[in-house]
């Protein structure tokens, strides 16, 4: 037999909150997740009847239970409580802004920049984008996930339109 799990007690502002979090439609399904194991916990609900009702594993619901009464007297919302936690690791070397002028430079024609190039690769415009000082260094590697990330984008129906003469 484990041993029991503390007791959870929620003020009726954060029993609110919680179920405010879990019926919203914009709320992530993780989030949501989160708060109802909470709430069950506020009503009785064991841990593994908790686990076996929202089909999770027993050591999410305690690590979940845990991080709850961890946060208590925090001025934290409910959902910044039940929000992740910070990822180790580095922090971005390049910014947002370097990004969008990388991504506004592969939109340039590489012919405006001197390039005797028809298109550009990857490389082409790490190199070009160090040479104009956008970034101290970038790799290809790196500008062809941004690249990736923004993806194409179809146009809309309505510039089509225009394109074709209006018709």
């Amino acid at each position: 037999m484990g041993r029991a799990a503390a007791k959870i007690t929620l003020s009726p502002e954060e029993r609110e909150a919680l179920d405010r979090l879990i019926r919203a439609p914009s709320t992530s399904q993780q989030l949501a997740l989160r708060a109802r194991m909470i709430v069950l916990a506020s009503e009785g609900v064991k841990v593994g009847e908790t686990a076996a009702c929202l089909k999770v594993w027993r050591k999410t619901v305690s690590q979940w239970r845990a991080r709850w009464l961890g946060s208590l007297g925090s001025p934290a919302t409910p959902a910044e409580r039940l929000s992740d936690a910070p990822r180790s690791g580095a922090p971005p070397r390049i910014t947002a802004q370097e990004i969008c002028a990388i991504l506004a430079l592969a939109c340039e024609r590489p012919e405006d920049s001197d390039v005797p190039l028809s298109h550009w690769s990857t490389s082409d415009l790490a190199r070009e984008a160090m040479r104009r000082g956008l970034v101290d260094r970038i790799s290809p590697r790196s500008v062809g996930r941004f690249l990736k990330g923004c993806g194409p984008q179809a146009p809309s129906a309505a510039l089509l339109v225009d394109a074709q003469g209006g018709s």
